[in-house]
């Protein structure tokens, strides 16, 4: 019974990244990617995600507050790019696509507002991805 509820609550919690557009579809050939053999497959990917890339994030808040390193803001922006669209996170690169048009336009304050959006986006999904994660231990353990 408790299982039962648990379950549900895993399901209601994974639909609604996708329908709040947190996720996208990468998310899903992740998760199936996962099998007996490595069970923990996503959850070491998304570990791995959001042990790095805060790091590239912090690059990129001290180009733009320093001054606008053309060169590597736009190479650090593509790397999160590609590592945040490789996991699925939706709104992250959205919000990554804002500050690199920006970045083509010559408007730092467009990049830096689209980047401090992109912080937030990044950490409703490090928070939501957590419980969800949490949720799952939890069904195992039952």
């Amino acid at each position: 019974m408790e299982s039962d509820l648990l379950r549900e609550q895993i399901s209601n919690m994974r639909q609604s990244l996708f329908v709040e557009e947190i996720l996208e579809y990468q998310f899903l050939q992740l998760e199936q990617l996962q099998d007996n053999e490595n069970p923990n497959f996503l959850q070491e990917i998304m570990t791995l995600y959001f042990r790095e890339s805060p790091k590239t994030i912090a690059i990129i808040d001290q180009a733009l507050e320093e001054h606008f390193n053309f060169p590597g803001l736009y190479k650090y922006l593509h790397q999160l790019k590609g590592s945040s669209a490789s996991i699925g996170a939706n709104k992250v690169t959205k919000e990554i696509n804002q500050a690199l048009e920006c970045f083509k336009e010559g408007d730092i304050q467009g990049c830096k507002g689209a980047v401090q959006r992109l912080k937030q986006e990044h950490n409703i999904l490090r928070n939501r991805l957590q419980s969800y994660f949490q949720l799952l231990r939890q069904i195992k353990i039952c």
